[in-house]
């Protein structure tokens, strides 16, 4: 049952994030991706990605959704070198920022549509993407930082002893 309770969490949390108008890039997707494995275990992962999903289906399915999902994995499973301390999750999940860019972005052009297959092509698409990554950046550390208050509250962890 908490573990139901949780994953609907999850769900709320992220779909929240998500849905609010924001700023391009700037959602609890990096944090969570990174938080909920570190804190609560991998088996949370399929939850997450299941909340990347239903969500997705309402925001709109894109020709690079698996390059997005491949990151949420990739960043999900680095969570067992960063989770000991608050200074290695912080930089684990600064780590997972650098992670999602270079695997979306990678994506985005071989993907084809906005940039030549070329090593140039390539270049391009990274130097255009380097907006969107101070967002993710920004949103990061935010959600992180939320994320690393609530683990100091009392509650939270009573919360995470249950699960």
């Amino acid at each position: 049952m908490n573990y139901l309770r949780i994953s609907f969490g999850i769900f709320l949390i992220l779909a929240a994030s998500r849905f609010i108008p924001h700023p391009p890039n700037f959602t609890s997707l990096i944090a969570l991706s990174f938080y909920v494995p570190a804190i609560m275990g991998r088996k949370f992962i399929i939850p997450l990605i299941f909340s990347f999903f239903i969500t997705d289906l309402f925001i709109g399915i894109h020709n690079t959704i698996l390059f997005t999902y491949g990151s949420i994995l990739v960043i999900s499973f680095t969570t067992y070198f960063f989770s000991n301390k608050r200074t290695y999750r912080i930089i684990g999940v600064l780590t997972g920022s650098l992670i999602f860019f270079i695997i979306t972005n990678l994506g985005v052009w071989l993907n084809g549509e906005l940039y030549p297959l070329t090593p140039q092509g390539l270049w391009i698409c990274y130097a255009m993407a380097i907006p969107f990554f101070s967002q993710t950046l920004i949103s990061t550390i935010i959600y992180s930082a939320i994320i690393e208050t609530l683990l100091y509250s009392k509650n939270f962890l009573k919360l995470l002893n249950n699960h």
